[in-house]
């Protein structure tokens, strides 16, 4: 029964090349001879190719703004559809949503001062930070993933050569094992002066159901940017751009399981946002989530 492995390949360090694809399947780094994302939607993806296929990729080392796969013409290179949230699509979220890495390639024909002269390239494990979606240079719809490298000193996953993370193509049938694994799920929680603001502003209540979380040391919740920080949204840190959030509707927001519209109606959940007077909340920034994040159903 064939295993998808998530992390390093043992005995394959970082900057090994290869002359073509099928040398580069044969060591299991990646295995597709043609597809650029390998993996599967239930389990995520282990590996992905940058060979210059996409025109709306992004290459700056260790930070890659990735373009899922499908909609493209063949012959000219172009975008000439929308692309779906579906498939190898789905496994890149996969990865964001439960901490997965996955290894990156780097070929000759991709058109970047990182990429090798000749064959590919290994260039070690990456992080899928972020996803989105956006209308590309072509004018169609494309979803984009946000990478960044894990390093050692990084605060990321760090998988021994010797363990990586097995998945089998079939675990919802493989009732026989119980296979454990450590992941991490990339999530930064920020507690900053404007989070704390917020947090008071709704004596830790969350925007979405009202809930207090309370713990032993206090109520909890999260500050929750609603154009995320940071390339390539650069949203910015201030309290308009700002909700506080209870960790299940933190999560639901940010991976686009709902969003709201300028009159604070919410968009796959039922109600309205509670808003506190005093909490101005820009219009611009719910437009900019709903237009990158949200998913119709």
């Amino acid at each position: 029964m064939k295993e998808r492995s998530f992390g390093v390949i043992p005995e394959i360090e970082e900057g090994k090349t290869f002359k073509n694809r099928l040398e580069l399947s044969k060591s299991k780094v990646h295995r597709p001879i043609q597809a650029g994302i390998s993996g599967s939607q239930n389990q995520g993806a282990d590996s992905i190719v940058l060979s210059g296929g996409y025109e709306d990729d992004e290459d700056h080392g260790d930070l890659i703004i990735y373009t899922g796969h499908g909609g493209r013409d063949l012959a000219t290179g172009k975008q000439s559809s929308d692309q779906e949230l579906i498939r190898q699509n789905l496994a890149l979220v996969k990865n964001c949503q439960q901490g997965l890495p996955v290894r990156v390639i780097r070929g000759s024909n991709h058109n970047s001062i990182f990429s090798p002269k000749i064959g590919y390239r290994y260039d070690g494990l990456y992080r899928v930070e972020d996803y989105w979606h956006e209308i590309g240079q072509s004018g169609y719809k494309i979803w984009r993933y946000r990478l960044s490298k894990i390093t050692n000193e990084s605060n990321g996953l760090n998988i021994p050569g010797d363990a990586p993370i097995s998945a089998n193509e079939n675990d919802e049938n493989d009732y026989g094992r119980s296979k454990r694994a450590e992941v991490l799920i990339q999530r930064i929680i920020r507690d900053t002066r404007l989070s704390k603001r917020i947090k008071e502003l709704y004596n830790n209540r969350c925007q979405v159901c009202g809930v207090s979380i309370r713990t032993n040391s206090g109520l909890y919740s999260e500050a929750a940017h609603i154009k995320p920080l940071g390339a390539p949204h650069n949203g910015p840190d201030i309290i308009e751009n700002i909700l506080c959030l209870c960790p299940n509707h933190h999560a639901s927001f940010d991976f686009g399981g709902f969003s709201i519209n300028d009159n604070f109606d919410l968009i796959g959940e039922t109600g309205a946002l509670i808003v506190n007077p005093n909490h101005k909340i820009e219009k611009e920034f719910l437009k900019y989530h709903r237009d990158h994040f949200f998913r119709e159903y």
